[in-house]
């Protein structure tokens, strides 16, 4: 059950710039999202974004827009709704999720991909909601519906696997 780099992907969630004020220890979630795609970068893991209606929230935060291969606008709470679907790889298999807001879109797209058969995956320490409360009743509702809640250190020594990997200097220095 090991997560595997070659068939991941890594998808953030709505990390808008007018949305992440309002969102309980939102530096966290931004700082461990953008280590995350950073690594998924390094070690050649997609990274897709969402974007929940851009013309009213605003555009993802600079920081994660840039580390993402695609960011897909939408309206729908859940992403599979609009356009994720085709947007990730045929290989991918295993989705690693961060975002917010966790009890909304990164529920409802997580339990839609986990009805299409994908393994997923969502980082406890780069998701959250406006309340603490929230975010909490979103991972176990997931847990009880087949995701598998990780770290953002447990994924990146995962895709890995090898502290012979050539990136794995790279991903120390992000780690620490």
């Amino acid at each position: 059950m090991l997560i595997n780099a070659s068939d991941s992907a890594l998808l953030v969630v709505d990390l808008q710039q007018k949305l992440l004020p309002a969102i309980h220890d939102h530096e966290v979630v931004l700082a461990q999202a953008v280590r995350m795609a950073t690594i998924a970068g390094l070690l050649g893991v997609p990274v897709i974004g969402t974007a929940q209606t851009p013309d009213k929230l605003g555009p993802n935060h600079p920081d994660v827009a840039r580390l993402c291969d695609k960011i897909l606008p939408k309206s729908h709470f859940d992403a599979c709704a609009e356009g994720l679907l085709p947007a990730l790889p045929t290989a991918v298999r295993q989705i690693i999720v961060t975002g917010c807001e966790a009890h909304i879109c990164v529920l409802q797209t997580c339990l839609s991909l986990l009805e299409r058969g994908y393994r997923v995956l969502p980082l406890l320490d780069a998701c959250s909601s406006r309340k603490a409360t929230d975010r909490d009743a979103a991972f176990e509702r997931l847990r009880q519906a087949g995701a598998t809640p990780v770290t953002v250190e447990m994924a990146a020594y995962e895709w890995m696997r090898d502290s012979r990997h050539a990136q794995f200097r790279n991903v120390l220095k992000l780690i620490k």
